[in-house]
């Protein structure tokens, strides 16, 4: 059968309308220029050299320059804070840590100027960092249980050191105390170094420590490393079992980061650079670099990470509520 003209037309209009609306920022196109990346931590942290060692293959993945640009101050909400207010459009990305996403909204809601769960999106996890809890090799305190033992013995006398106030080490010190049922004093310093030196020392018994400042010490037997704050045994410390299988059961507090958009980003375009870092992380010398910071990979899907940021919101809200910490 032959058709008119006007009926050909008519047709093809029709067949027009019924295409689904394309989303002029989508992702077809992306990316057409450079990427811009927002870590909140100074130049030579974790963070910062984890996602310098994915920039070569973020830009040959993605045909486009990837440029960092260190943003740090106000625990990350500076940083992320412009993050969350730049055009959703993929092109201004951000790198948030733990303390940003999950613990200044219960320690410090006032001085931020978004909503971690509303106003950004989440891409990826990129790698997470546990926590050790070590003692002095002149302590006598060889083991968890000799900690427990003694801090039911003498209620409040024991000081457990950390990196400081509302840090993740502060918090895994807080869970600690209450997963065991007992009462310490948590000792803040400014930063991990300082509490390592003071349990060295001899100074101060214990401290909750980061693995990147704290393995070579323990590997050279001047540190007992008494358990890990991770769910399960970490490659840099093979040897020192878990804090939940020592009678802290579903024990687990890791320090992480990972990459984040602002909220409104069209999927397509999470998707897109949600393949292009979870390619990178999974590169054989990419991964050997990060372990050996102490951290690791942590590569996942948007859907995961963002779940995973939800429960964190909700399990240190509980230990901060439970705490009594109070931001400064």
């Amino acid at each position: 059968m032959f058709h008119s003209v006007r009926q050909i037309a008519l047709w093809s209009f029709v067949s027009l309308l019924a295409l689904p609306l394309i989303d002029p920022r989508v992702a077809y196109a992306y990316p057409d220029q450079p990427i811009k990346i927002i870590v909140t931590f100074p130049p030579g942290g974790s963070a910062d050299i984890v996602i310098r060692t994915l920039q070569p293959a973020i830009a040959d993945e993605l045909h486009q320059p990837v440029v960092i640009e260190n943003r740090s101050g106000a625990g990350g909400n500076i940083g992320i804070g412009a993050v969350a207010q730049a055009a959703p459009d993929g092109y201004t990305l951000g790198v948030a840590a733990a303390g940003v996403l999950t613990v200044n909204p219960h320690l410090n809601r006032a001085a931020m100027s978004f909503d971690p769960l509303k106003d950004l999106a989440p891409i990826s996890l990129l790698a997470q960092i546990p926590f050790v809890l070590v003692a002095s090799q002149e302590s006598k305190l060889a083991s968890v249980n000799d900690v427990v033992s003694a801090a039911r013995a003498h209620p409040d006398e024991l000081s457990i050191g950390h990196g400081g106030n509302g840090t993740a080490m502060h918090l895994t010190s807080a869970l600690f105390a209450q997963k065991a049922g007992i009462k310490v004093q948590l000792v803040a310093y400014r930063g991990t170094a300082p509490a390592a030196v003071d349990v060295l020392a001899n100074h101060i018994p214990l401290a909750v420590l980061d693995i990147p400042a704290s393995q070579q010490l323990i590997r050279d037997g001047k540190l007992k490393a008494l358990g890990v704050s991770a769910a399960k045994r970490v490659a840099f410390l093979p040897d020192v079992p878990p804090l939940s299988e020592l009678g802290l059961s579903d024990f687990e507090s890791v320090g992480w980061f990972g990459l984040v958009a602002p909220a409104g980003t069209p999927p397509d375009v999470i998707n897109r650079l949600n393949a292009a870092f979870v390619k990178a992380l999974s590169d054989p010398a990419a991964v050997e670099k990060i372990r050996s910071l102490g951290a690791e990979p942590a590569p996942s899907s948007p859907a995961t990470f963002d779940r995973f940021i939800q429960s964190e919101n909700i399990k240190w809200a509980k230990v901060i509520a439970e705490a009594g910490i109070k931001g400064e």
